[in-house]
């Protein structure tokens, strides 16, 4: 209801990436996106060991 004190939880944008985008991540530095499934995952490759990252990305920023 709009005269609610209770505020709605405003949603953030989903972040979009895209395949060859250089990216860092808090637990796993440094990478480079090398696949995506739409609006579920990327796949990054960050040197040593490819991981699956899943949306919404919270720990993962472009460069």
């Amino acid at each position: 209801m709009p005269s609610s004190p209770f505020k709605a939880p405003v949603e953030q944008p989903i972040r979009q990436f895209n395949v060859g985008d250089r990216v860092t991540h808090d637990e796993h530095g440094l990478g480079r996106v090398v696949g995506i499934e739409e609006g579920i995952a990327v796949l990054v490759d960050f040197g040593s060991v490819q991981k699956r990252i899943l949306s919404p990305y919270s720990k993962m920023a472009a460069l």
